[in-house]
């Protein structure tokens, strides 16, 4: 190497990924893949496990087992599901980050999503969110059954697998998806489960397009090009 080759420094490195402040607000892309929060004493709920940083004075809980009531234990007791969050209370900034999953920055107004409960990355505290189970689902699926439904005002991030495609449903073009590719869709739409033993026969597959999620109505759907394998957890 040559002695005055200034490439590849420490300094270049640092100056090149180090964090900077944009003034987004509550929510801020760092990168595509790395969300930062700004609190100023109040809280965000986040995804468990999503934190890979923070600075300042943080407090970190978990969502308590009857913080939706008996009938959120009964899911969690039943299916060890994976949508388990992270009240996150302080004066800082934290960062967090799903497994290099893409992040979209989500601003609801007074409207309503649904989204993979797996995909959920955080949310405002003005946001409402349920956890429920889709119907029909868990006696052929092996997790990845639960969707969590946010509306209201504020904002929300979700992750996507690379890129996501939007689908637009209208009365007369319904949407047909595979359940582990399927991310979000608005909450103007109820999906039904749509069975296709041809595919299975066809494919070889035991699971993805042996079903299909049927979305019909007013609406869109998010999907990811990535079909995402859930494990529940105990």
């Amino acid at each position: 190497m040559s002695s005055v080759d200034n490439r590849y420094t420490l300094r270049e490195f640092v100056e090149q990924t180090q964090q900077r402040d944009r003034g987004e607000g509550f929510f801020e892309m760092e990168s595509p893949r790395i969300l930062e929060v700004n609190l100023n004493g109040n809280f965000v709920w986040s995804k468990m496990g999503s934190m890979i940083s923070y600075l300042g004075n943080m407090k970190f809980e978990r969502e308590g087992m009857l913080d939706k009531g008996l009938g959120g234990l009964f899911k969690k007791a039943l299916t060890g599901e994976g949508a388990r969050l992270t009240k996150v209370t302080g004066n800082g900034k934290v960062y967090l980050a799903d497994y290099g999953k893409k992040i979209q920055i989500l601003r609801l107004d007074n409207q309503e999503i649904v989204v993979n409960a797996n995909d959920v990355l955080a949310f405002e505290p003005a946001v409402t969110w349920d956890i429920k189970m889709m119907k029909r689902v868990s006696s052929m699926m092996a997790g990845g059954l639960f969707q969590m439904t946010l509306s209201g005002t504020g904002m929300v991030a979700i992750t996507t697998h690379y890129e996501p495609l939007t689908l637009v449903v209208t009365p007369n073009q319904p949407v047909y998806t595979d359940p582990n590719a399927t991310v979000a869709w608005s909450g103007t739409l109820s999906p039904n489960l749509k069975t296709d033993i041809t595919f299975r026969s066809l494919l070889g597959r035991s699971s993805g397009e042996s079903f299909q999620m049927e979305f019909i109505g007013n609406g869109f759907v998010v999907v990811q090009p990535y079909e995402e394998v859930y494990h529940s957890e105990g």
